[in-house]
């Protein structure tokens, strides 16, 4: 399919008709979550494997790899619902011109970035690390400095091809990576004697990120370079044009507030797990694995959400006004009913899947309680962002940046610090620890659900 046919394809309105167009470009986004995620699933497995204090440096050093990188990603990400409406409008020359300043972009982004994770002090105070911990995530994050680069080119990449509705490419590459992950993040925990190759622990697996992302990017590179699909947006050919100053402010006006608001919604977690290292490495391990687990999980809401939000960029771009609310609100009921299923198989074998993760039981016994909260967190996290991607599509970002920063911060990181580090009498000892944090983190999301989808009826009014 051309580009211009595949702007062209309206499709039908009903229900059942949307969900056939939201799904082929959703399940290739899902895998590539997936894929992605599991870069973080094998270091999480790996490292666990390892020894606790490997694992207890990984959950610091991957609390602040994951805030830095995906507030940049964020702003990065403008690009897509930017280019998916000059994709439905087929002004594809345009389209092309944007991907060229998302890069621009992107490496102005990874030069700060890289100079935070180089001096992480902030995040170890507020961790509380020894010593031998913090050492373990100065070379962690190290490593990470020079993968950040790549990971922010390539979310360039991907919000690009997204939003012409070409998840597929980007797949192939996130699981080309994975390929490579897997293998090299063993050799190099572990170590791997016969090849001379020392065990590395924790920094083993920062190094095997920097590697596979460096991949993922000269291949796509080599894709789109050598694809003819991309021939006619123009990306190519006329030399790599300089910074427009014009497109950038376009960029960062919606990119900001994006990058804030995913900003808040991850430091809301992150912050969690630097808090809970406060209790010690057994309850920040168990909080490690609930987290890996639900992030797992999130990939399948945060796949219909950007197959949904492109679809109505599209429409939006088209000038199909009356399709663009229908698809949005179609999105939105398909990711409800689907992570209501899930979370509640999830959590009925909530036991084997912590088994999954570690054998230790002082481990395991801190990660099970915590997913008594799974159903319901994981329904509230699909709708807010499903409801967010379709607000970003209508290039609205501000206000939703402001709803994440009461309900997640206020609500979820202020309630959980109040409900399991008081150590006050009036808080239930169910509460207490790692399990206050989730409840509280719980009844955040369940705020910006409500709140989103209110915003989003609004928006979507046909007056508007």
């Amino acid at each position: 399919m051309t580009p211009v046919e595949g702007a062209a394809d309206a499709g039908r309105h009903g229900f059942a008709a949307d969900v056939a167009r939201i799904l082929p470009l959703a399940w290739p986004v899902f895998i590539g979550q997936v894929a992605v995620l599991a870069f973080g699933t094998i270091d999480t497995v790996l490292v666990g494997r390892h020894s606790p204090e490997e694992l207890a440096a990984f959950a610091v050093g991957a609390a602040a790899y994951v805030t830095i990188f995906v507030g940049f990603m964020g702003v990065v990400l403008a690009v897509s619902p930017i280019v998916g409406q000059l994709f439905g409008a087929r002004r594809l020359s345009q389209a092309g011109a944007e991907l060229h300043q998302a890069v621009w972009l992107a490496l102005a982004l990874s030069a700060l970035g890289s100079v935070l994770l180089l001096y992480p002090q902030p995040f170890l105070w507020l961790a509380k690390a020894t010593p031998e911990v913090a050492t373990r995530v100065h070379g962690y994050l190290q490593a990470l400095a020079v993968a950040l680069p790549a990971s922010l080119l390539f979310t360039a990449f991907r919000g690009f091809n997204t939003a012409v509705s070409r998840p597929k490419a980007v797949m192939g590459l996130q699981l080309a990576g994975l390929a490579l992950k897997l293998p090299l993040s063993a050799a190099l925990v572990f170590g791997w004697p016969a090849a001379g190759v020392p065990e590395l622990g924790v920094t083993g697996a920062g190094i095997a990120t920097a590697v596979a992302m460096w991949l993922q990017v000269t291949l796509a590179w080599a894709l789109m370079r050598r694809d003819a699909f991309y021939a006619p947006f123009g990306i190519w050919g006329r030399g790599w044009p300089a910074p427009d100053w014009r497109a950038l402010k376009g960029l960062l006006r919606l990119g900001v507030p994006m990058g804030l608001a995913i900003l808040i919604e991850v430091t809301g977690f992150s912050a969690m797990a630097l808090l809970i290292s406060r209790l010690g490495t057994v309850p920040v391990a168990g909080h490690q694995i609930a987290v890996n687990l639900v992030s797992m999980m999130f990939m399948l809401p945060l796949a219909l959400a950007n197959a949904t939000s492109t679809l109505v960029a599209q429409r939006i771009g088209a000038d199909d006004l009356a399709d663009a609310r229908r698809l949005g609100w179609h999105g939105l009921w398909l990711g409800a009913g689907l992570a209501a299923t899930l979370g509640a198989a999830v959590f009925a074998g909530r036991a084997w899947v912590v088994g999954w993760y570690t054998g230790d039981a002082a481990v395991a016994a801190a990660a099970v309680p915590l997913l008594a909260w799974l159903v319901v967190f994981h329904l509230a996290d699909a709708v807010q962002t499903i409801a967010a991607f379709v607000l970003r599509a209508w290039r609205i970002a501000t206000v939703p940046m402001f709803i994440y920063a009461g309900a997640l911060w206020g609500i979820g990181l202020g309630g959980g610090s109040l409900l399991g580090l008081s150590g006050a009498e009036a808080v239930p000892p169910s509460l207490r620890g790692a399990p206050g944090f989730w409840a509280a983190a719980t009844t955040g999301l369940v705020a910006a659900a409500v709140a989103l989808t209110g915003l989003m009826r609004w928006v979507l009014r046909p007056a508007r």
